[in-house]
This record gives C-alpha cells, structure tokens and sequence, in this order.
C-alpha cells in the first residue's frame, strides 16, 4: 500500500544505542527488509524516466566505510534540475547494486537524491566518532539519498544529535537552512538591529532567513508574490520573526520609499538576497540599498536574466555574489562543515529554527518495483503541476 501521510514528531526522539563491537552490524541489515532506490537511466523528466529498484542487502562495510539506512530523504527543487540534466552538480554512476540487470555493471544508473537522514547500522574498522544507531547526514553532494540503504565512506558524512531534534528537522538541515545561514554571516558583519532584504520570501531559504535572522536580533525586509490568500501568508510570515512583508506590487507604490525610510530608522540595507532572479523586481528592490551594499543571488525562480543598473555599481559600490551551498561545502573543511551542523541544531533545539511544513511519502515495501514506480512517477507529476503545498519527503517502509 502507498500512502501519503503528514506527520508530526515529538521534539526529543530517542534512539536506544546498542553497544557492539565494530565488526557486528544491527539486525536493520538483515535480509528481512526491502532495500529500495529510485533511479534512472538517463536525464529527462521524472515523472517519465524514474523507476524503483529492489537490491539485496548490503555486505558488511569495509574499512573507512558504515552502512546506513536512510530514515526521510527530502525531495528538493534542485534534484528535479539533477535529474532533468540542467543542475550544474553531477551524479555518479552506480554499477553495484545487483549482479545483472538495471543497477549492474552493464547497466548503471543514477540514484536520486541530494539530502537525508540516515542512522548507521554497521561499522568497518578504522572508523572513529560513530557509532551504530547514530544519526548522520551526507555532506558529499548528489549522495543518492533516496535510497533505503548504502555503504558510504565515513567521511562523506556528519554526526547530528538524535535527541532533541525531529527526524524532519535532521533530514532538511544540509541544504536550506545552511544557505540561509552562510549567506547571512559571509558577506556583510551585520549587527543587532541591522536589517536585511530578499524576495521569495517565503521559499524554504526565505523563511530559515527570517527565523535566523530574527535569533540573531536582525531585521528583515520581505518580498513575496502577491495572491489570493497574500493576508495570510503576511502573518505566517510574522508569526516567524518576519519585520516587514510587502508584495512585489508595492514597489511600484511611490510612498514606499518614505516608509522604508521610516522603518530603518537611519539605517542601511548592506545585505539584500536575490532567489528569484528577475531582473525588475530585484531592480526596483537596490533602489532601497545602502551604499557598499552587497547584492547575493542563490537561485533563479524566474529563469530571466538577472539585470542590474550599472548606476548601483557607479554610485552605490554595489557588490553582486552568486552563493551555492554545494560550494561551500567542497571549499570548507570537515571542521567547518560540523561547526554549522552544530550550529544550526543548536538553533532547531532552541525552537529558533522550525522544521519546514511537509508531507511523508511512504513506498511500501510490499508493493512491486513496477507498482511503486507508477505511484513515483505520480509524486512527480504532481510536484510540477504545483499540487503539493509543503516539502515532500521519502521513506522507504519495509
């Protein structure tokens, strides 16, 4: 059976820790589960060219390496432009999953899958720092995270606190929450009080930007699409730490500036984050910038060019970064990359930082790779048609 539930976890989940020796594996590697992937062949549409793939169990983890199982794996906007071929980070081949057929060595596929938490379930020797049951996430890029199971090197992945957190917040924390973070404290020292603008506001980046902003006793200037239910969605935004939430539409409205004016205070906007990309609206938004100010664009909702005066650069000193958490993560070492883990669950335990609104989609373990395929493709066909409202997240039952 296939069933899409929305689920709620309790803040502090605990996971009981069995003590073994590092060359014993829990029985979550035993033959009696289903081990799953969703892969594909070659670039195209999901909704078309994924499929489900069933693999034995994995062999005991050599050294350097764990065995882990993965707990929810999160279906992100960028994985759908990995698939389609477009994204600019690249999956590796996989020719281990079976000894012939589809996921073999004459006839390797992609595992989708950027983002997820997994918990390890068996240790190869020369492994430090973990231990079986532990909570971990990948921080190699295009990891293959829908997936039930794999063996992955250690250093492919970073401890998380299994107490305190829920496994959604766990599962959602290496993608948009650093994003939001790394570009609030990279490019401009901001101060408590200082403020900051972005548009898309209320994408996943949009709202980690405001909850973090707000923890760091910033301010934030928010743009967001006009709609229908546009009063709602203000005080959603509010409710988070939001400063002040305007519509795209209002930067057409000349008293804007007087009100902007009034809201700083007599200070400036150094730090404005772009996701949306087109050119008009982000245009109109410099025009509340401050001198030395500094433009950062981490997506491109619109598929536009991005057009900028050149008067902002002449006049303002404007400065304009691109920022990709991807990058971020092959430039910083491992101690950086587990400071911002610790960071930002310090942030969720604290319940500064929420986890996004979602839905759980569970693939049955008794239903065929021909019948979860169809119900795959179905999940896919409508994300693009826009049917689902929350962040959608893979788990692979039994």
């Amino acid at each position: 059976m296939f069933s899409l539930l929305l689920r709620s976890r309790p803040a502090g989940v605990h996971v009981a820790r069995v003590s073994l020796p590092k060359y014993r594996s829990l029985s979550t590697t035993s033959p009696t589960r289903t081990n799953r992937a969703i892969v594909y062949s070659q670039n195209g549409n999901p909704a078309e060219v994924l499929s489900v793939l069933t693999y034995p169990s994995l062999a005991h983890p050599t050294s350097g390496t764990v065995n882990i199982r993965y707990l929810l794996s999160p279906i992100n906007p960028a994985d759908v432009n990995v698939v389609e071929g477009v994204y600019p980070s690249k999956p590796t081949l996989t020719s281990n999953l079976v000894q012939s057929g589809k996921g073999s060595k004459d006839e390797p596929v992609f595992i989708g899958g950027n983002e997820g938490l997994a918990q390890v379930t068996s240790i190869g020797e020369n492994v430090d720092g973990l231990n079986v049951g532990d909570w971990v996430v990948m921080v190699k890029q295009q990891a293959g995270t829908w997936s039930a199971s794999q063996n992955v090197n250690a250093q492919d992945i970073v401890k998380i606190p299994n107490q305190g957190l829920s496994e959604v917040h766990a599962a959602t924390i290496t993608v948009n929450p650093p994003t939001a973070y790394n570009m609030l404290m990279d490019y401009v020292e901001l101060q408590e009080g200082d403020w900051v603008m972005q548009n898309g506001a209320n994408s996943a980046v949009g709202q980690a930007v405001i909850q973090i902003a707000a923890a760091r006793g910033l301010k934030t200037l928010n743009f967001v699409r006009n709609r229908d239910d546009i009063s709602q969605l203000k005080d959603q935004l509010r409710k988070i730490g939001a400063t002040q939430v305007l519509t795209y539409d209002d930067l057409n409205d000349k008293s804007l500036r007087d009100k902007v004016k009034t809201w700083l205070g007599g200070k400036e906007i150094l730090l404005a984050l772009n996701c949306v990309g087109k050119g008009g609206e982000t245009t109109e938004m410099l025009r509340y910038m401050g001198k030395d100010g500094h433009l950062v664009s981490y997506g491109a909702m619109s598929k536009q060019p991005l057009s900028l005066p050149t008067s902002a650069f002449i006049f303002k000193n404007l400065t304009a970064h691109g920022f990709w958490q991807s990058r971020w993560y092959l430039v910083r070492s491992r101690a950086e990359r587990e400071q911002l883990m610790a960071t930002l669950t310090s942030l969720m335990k604290e319940g500064k930082l929420a986890a996004p609104e979602h839905e759980v989609v569970s693939i049955d373990g008794q239903d065929s790779d021909g019948e979860a395929t169809t119900k795959i493709r179905n999940v896919f066909q409508r994300l693009a048609a826009g049917r689902y409202g929350k962040k959608v997240l893979l788990k692979f039952d039994e």
